[in-house]
């Protein structure tokens, strides 16, 4: 995404394509977990590793996300205006989520049912019919944050027309509300972020203390909990787009949030019952106060740590960089049933979690990536995530015939 004069975000761009990529680390973890199963397929070898990845992983990745996706989404408005904005939005995401949740709900009920039939010796099991579908029980899958982000742009256009109407002229944004965001997005920022993260999460009714902020992947009207939390992301990284220079504060900074976000990591999983998954429903006693507010800290002190190192070490253009970003998108819509197909392949051997692991993941990205580059990049699916794009040798020869005309 390009910023004032054209010159594009690199940084961000690679950020965010970062942590959609992370959600295939994420998700192959889950095999993985030690203890009760929790997941469609539980693997024969476990991992105490693999477990405090996960946690980290969720502590940081939609956070950042969402700040990036409010930052963005502020550019693209002051770039396009309201009206081709919805209809950018609504191309870029309502399509998508439209388009692929039926198909990703279908190959992930065919993985689901022959995961089920491997684990019972080759047989169907027999089991409870499962829920009827509802607006409680809606299975939005791993694609709920595309339906969140246009819950987000809707309330983010109607926000800002009721600001228009009462700070016509901006003054009060210019002299109130920038200046109190950047004592936020100061040094103080992961306390003082970590506030409302932390009251969110400490308030949540049946909180599964472990598990951190509930992801809103069920039900049309999402958790509450969640919307509060990647809302103020969301809101944040809107209102940080009116000053950017505040990224390049984070990027002169992020080292020093590092080992606060480590160490608030590391104590938090030793609050919360160790490095295993632990599935009680939390008290709200000193013990889950002290785990929010650890979790809230890391959340922010991670989120800053990574888009400032972004913003300070990734800011020039990298082709690599560039294509992870494009292929993100993808990549992220079609990973799950493919991470629980071969979940369900490698479960029954007898080989360490470290060699099966790695070989999800070889296997996964060769599929993914292929798939993106052959069939995705330059057809109209690749337009409508990624906008249209030209094959090298078509790009080559306009060049050509515009030198040509010259």
């Amino acid at each position: 995404m390009s910023g004032v004069g054209g010159e594009r975000y690199h940084a961000l761009d690679a950020v965010r394509g970062g942590v959609l990529i992370l959600g295939v680390f994420f998700h192959a973890t889950l095999s993985f977990l030690p203890g009760p199963q929790m997941w469609l397929v539980m693997d024969a070898s476990r991992s105490v590793e693999l477990s405090v990845l996960f946690f980290t992983l969720h502590i940081f990745r939609m956070t950042v996300f969402f700040v990036l996706a409010g930052f963005f989404g502020r550019l693209l408005l002051e770039r396009l205006g309201v009206s081709k904005f919805a209809l950018n939005r609504a191309k870029r995401i309502g399509i998508p989520l439209v388009m692929f949740w039926p198909i990703v709900l279908t190959a992930f009920i065919a993985v689901l049912i022959w995961a089920a039939i491997q684990a019972n010796g080759g047989v169907a099991p027999e089991g409870p019919p499962p829920p009827p579908l509802t607006a409680e029980t809606f299975p939005l899958l791993h694609l709920w944050f595309l339906y969140v982000l246009l819950i987000f742009y809707v309330a983010a256009l109607l926000v800002r027309s009721v600001v228009h109407l009462i700070d016509r002229k901006g003054v009060l944004r210019a002299r109130l509300v920038d200046p109190v965001v950047r004592f936020i997005a100061g040094p103080a920022a992961p306390l003082l972020l970590a506030i409302p993260v932390a009251a969110a999460l400490f308030f949540k009714p049946n909180w599964m203390m472990w598990f951190g902020i509930p992801t809103p992947d069920t039900g049309i009207v999402p958790n509450a909990t969640s919307m509060i939390i990647y809302g103020l992301a969301f809101s944040f990284g809107w209102l940080i787009n009116r000053q950017p220079q505040i990224l390049q504060g984070w990027g002169e900074r992020w080292a020093i949030y590092l080992g606060p976000a480590i160490g608030a990591t590391a104590t938090a999983i030793m609050v919360g019952g160790g490095p295993a998954p632990v599935t009680a429903i939390a008290e709200q006693n000193l013990t889950a106060l002290g785990f929010a507010a650890l979790y809230a800290f890391a959340c922010w002190a991670w989120t800053i740590t990574i888009i400032g190192f972004a913003v300070r070490h990734l800011s020039g253009h990298s082709p690599v960089r560039r294509y992870l970003a494009d292929a993100s998108y993808w990549i992220y819509i079609v990973h799950l049933p493919i991470i629980i197909a071969l979940q369900t392949l490698v479960a029954p051997y007898p080989y360490p979690w470290f060699a099966k692991y790695p070989l999800i993941l070889a296997v996964a990205f060769v599929i993914m990536l292929a798939s993106y580059q052959w069939f995705v990049r330059y057809s109209f699916v690749g337009s409508i995530l990624n906008g249209k794009k030209q094959k090298p040798v078509k790009a080559k020869r306009g060049e050509a015939q515009l030198a040509a005309a010259e």
